[in-house]
């Protein structure tokens, strides 16, 4: 980890302040999350106090503090999502996983995200994990969604 942020700070040599947010973007996408080393080390690449950074970063809620679960699914509550049962959709996968939407359950195999839309309206209500789409979920799919990632740990 320590190498993958060293290899980010480097190709923002000369860059200042105006950089900090393509920079927390980058870390995450590496890391999968904004960790407390990558803030420090951040800060004093761009030699600005670590509450700033974390001011800036919680501003934005593209940015998370925490790692997500090997499979990330993202729950979009858009208006066709939502009004075609997208809230019963995360209930159950809050049920099923035992955890709320930002949290990651303890074996870290699955994290639960809310996102404004995924612009895949036709397809609603939809969930993506890991950059796969699942259309028209219901209650009963979201078992076998689950099942079908948990099957492929044994």
């Amino acid at each position: 980890m320590k190498t993958a942020i060293e290899n980010i700070l480097k190709k923002y040599d000369n860059c200042g302040r105006d950089s900090l947010i393509s920079l927390l973007q980058d870390i995450q996408e590496t890391e999968g999350y904004l960790s407390e080393e990558a803030i420090v080390r951040t800060g004093k690449k761009l030699k600005i106090p670590t509450s700033k950074i974390y001011g800036v970063a919680t501003f934005y809620n593209q940015f998370r503090f925490e790692p997500t679960g090997k499979y990330h699914i993202m729950v979009c509550r858009g208006t066709a999502c939502h009004v075609l049962g997208s809230l019963t959709v995360l209930q159950e996968l809050e049920k099923n996983l035992k955890i709320k939407a930002g949290q990651t359950t303890r074996d870290g195999l699955f994290s639960i995200e809310i996102v404004a839309c995924m612009g895949a309206c036709g397809l609603a209500p939809v969930i993506n994990v890991n950059g796969t789409f699942h259309a028209n979920v219901t209650a009963q799919s979201i078992k076998e969604i689950i099942e079908s990632y948990r099957n492929k740990e044994e």
